[in-house]
């Protein structure tokens, strides 16, 4: 049993005869002559039963019995007295005596008192026990609930819980965001008063209602506002496979759709700028190498037409690769401190016998003490170059084209300007889109594959600048590029 009695008496006889009863039934059996050398064992060591005596010179029984109490209130104490009185029963049985043992007693009531006393220190030991255990149990769920409801505050994706009664078991922030509703829910509410979508809540009331081998989800996409959300409803079943609610995570898939529907754009916008060309290619070729060419110089004309169809092709190929690196962010960028009047005499000079073919006029207007700038040299004579060839495509014959730099505020201006044609206003917002173009009857016969202006932009925004247009149809436009004095994180 081990369980541990101790018996304060101040007579010996009592404490002797009250051992010699107890120890052969297996309890560890200690004794105290006075309430005070009871009291000083108790404080060290841990009893199941405490026998006392009410009358003992210095510390008496309910002295002893109080302090006891007060330490461990478990502990069963059996009051043991020749003189016992209704006002002293009331007040141990306050102070929280099991029970009482009259002076004479005999062995078998000693020991029956004595096994009912312990067989409630077992149950209230076991009670506290259970208790703790409990109380364990329910700290350990309330901490893994907070951590499940960090965890699904923190989801950029929606959630919400339903029970099978249709209220609304749990909901996160990013459930508020991507789902419309009538009014801010409450945990407990019909999810029915709550959500605006029908479609939606048909489908939760439809999922909890399907047979278990139907489907283990449905994905449902619906539109909130401005957002296209993707719905997952997928029903809980217990063992039994009765339905104890549904979980519903929202997905904001509007960047995809936006993706999808540009990826389709750019499949079809490079398609139809690759098929002309290369048509008309075959259409060369097949001409010639059916012998209906004609004259040797028609065929050479034919074959010039086929090469320069060709090369646009090549361009376009390039463009869309370069516009690929930079997004991917794959272009191995040597940065490195540079002039940029150099960069611009070089990508000026370039293009300059093109400028004079068509009569142009090119000047460089740039500042002798330009500052130098941290940056690509390859990607900035692409940015210049592209610039520089628009002035001269869109020019007009005769016409000039003026490239002139300086220092304004943080910044290193440099602008192209040319006395062209200039662009629509309306078409000023689009420039840099990919693959647009202005369509106008002065850029009918004018090839180009719409992206110079778009890799422009993606260069000036990974060296942390801006360009701007300003532009008169039938004046010119010029383009104003304004470069950091300190650029980093390229």
């Amino acid at each position: 049993m081990n369980e541990r009695i101790l018996i304060v008496d101040d007579e010996r006889g009592m404490r002797e005869g009250c051992k010699r009863v107890l120890a052969p039934e297996g309890y560890m059996v200690e004794s105290a002559e006075s309430g005070e050398e009871g009291w000083a064992l108790v404080q060290g060591n841990t009893y199941d039963l405490l026998l006392v005596d009410v009358k003992m010179p210095g510390m008496s029984g309910l002295d002893l019995l109080s302090l006891v109490m007060g330490r461990d209130s478990e502990i069963v104490c059996l009051v043991v007295t020749g003189y016992a009185t209704l006002e002293m029963a009331i007040e141990a049985t306050k102070l929280g005596a099991f029970d009482f043992l009259r002076k004479p007693f005999t062995p078998d009531e000693l020991l029956n008192l004595v096994r009912k006393g312990l067989e409630k220190r077992r149950l209230s030991l076991e009670a506290r026990r259970l208790r703790e255990e409990r109380e364990q149990s329910l700290l350990a769920l309330a901490t893994e609930q907070s951590r499940l409801r960090t965890v699904i505050n923190a989801m950029s994706d929606g959630v919400l819980v339903v029970n099978r009664e249709g209220a609304l078991v749990l909901y996160n922030p990013a459930a508020l965001r991507l789902t419309d509703f009538r009014q801010t829910p409450t945990t407990g509410s019909p999810i029915a008063d709550c959500l605006v979508d029908e479609s939606l809540l048909g489908r939760i009331n439809e999922e909890m209602a399907a047979a278990p081998a139907e489907r283990a989800y449905i994905a449902q996409e619906t539109q909130v506002g401005d957002l296209i959300v993707l719905a997952s409803i997928a029903p809980v079943r217990d063992e039994r496979a009765q339905v104890l609610g549904a979980v519903v995570l929202l997905r904001d898939i509007t960047r995809m759709k936006e993706l999808d529907r540009l990826k389709s754009e750019f499949v079809s916008m490079v398609s139809h700028e690759l098929k002309s060309p290369i048509s008309a290619i075959e259409g060369y070729i097949t001409t010639i190498l059916q012998g209906y060419a004609g004259t040797p110089e028609q065929q050479r004309q034919w074959l010039e037409r086929s090469r320069d169809r060709a090369t646009a092709c090549l361009a376009l190929i390039q463009d869309l690769l370069d516009i690929s690196r930079i997004e991917a962010r794959k272009v191995e960028r040597q940065v490195e401190l540079l002039s940029v009047g150099e960069v611009v005499e070089e990508a000026a000079g370039f293009l300059r016998g093109q400028a004079e073919s068509r009569g142009l006029t090119m000047r460089l207007d740039l500042s002798p003490d330009l500052p130098k700038i941290q940056g690509s040299r390859e990607e900035l004579i692409r940015l210049f170059t592209n610039l520089t060839s628009n002035a001269i495509k869109y020019n007009r014959e005769g016409g000039q084209i003026i490239i002139s730099g300086g220092v304004e505020g943080a910044y290193l201006k440099i602008a192209v300007t040319d006395t062209g044609i200039g662009i629509p206003p309306e078409a000023i917002p689009h420039l840099f889109t990919d693959f647009y173009r202005v369509h106008v009857p002065e850029t009918r016969y004018i090839t180009g594959t719409g992206l110079g202006l778009a890799i422009v932009k993606r260069i000036v925004d990974a060296h942390q600048g801006r360009v701007m247009v300003d532009s008169q149809p039938g004046q010119g436009s010029t383009f104003t590029v304004y470069l950091p004095l300190t650029t980093s994180g390229l």
